[in-house]
C-alpha cells in the first residue's frame, strides 16, 4: 500500500524560505514519477515540481528559480525547497505519486505567506 506524508508546511513571511518533505512507504520513490502539487482556496490543483519517469524534472514557470525538488533515497523521500516566498504560493500543498495505474496523493500540509 502506498502511503506519502507531507510535513514542513508552516507561516512565513513574503521573501522567506520553507521546505517541505515527502515521506513514502510502499513505493521506491527513486524508481517512479514523484511530485509535488498545490491548491490555493477556489483554485484547481496544480503541478509545483516533479520528476519523470525518465528522471527529469519538471517545474511550473511560478516555481523555476526559486523552488527546487529534490530526493532523498537513503531516506525514500522527496523534498521541496521554497524560497523567495510570496503571498501567492499560500496554498495546500500535497505530494503525489503515478503507481500501478493510478494517483496516490499524500494528505497535504498547509503553506501560509503573510507578513
Amino acid at each position: 500500500q502506498v502511503q506519502l506524508v507531507e510535513s514542513g508546511g508552516g507561516l512565513v513571511q513574503p521573501g522567506g524560505s520553507l521546505r517541505l518533505s515527502c515521506a513514502a512507504s510502499g513505493i521506491i520513490v527513486s524508481n517512479y514519477a514523484m511530485g509535488w502539487y498545490r491548491q490555493a482556496p477556489g483554485e484547481q490543483r496544480e503541478m509545483v515540481a516533479t520528476f519523470t519517469f525518465g528522471g527529469g524534472v519538471n517545474y511550473a514557470d511560478s516555481a523555476k528559480g526559486r523552488f527546487t525538488i529534490s530526493r532523498d533515497n537513503a531516506k525514500n523521500m522527496v523534498n521541496l525547497q521554497m524560497n523567495s516566498l510570496e503571498p501567492e504560493d499560500t496554498a495546500v500543498y500535497y505530494c503525489a505519486t503515478y503507481f500501478s495505474g493510478r494517483m496516490y496523493w499524500g494528505q497535504g500540509t498547509q503553506v501560509t505567506v503573510s507578513s
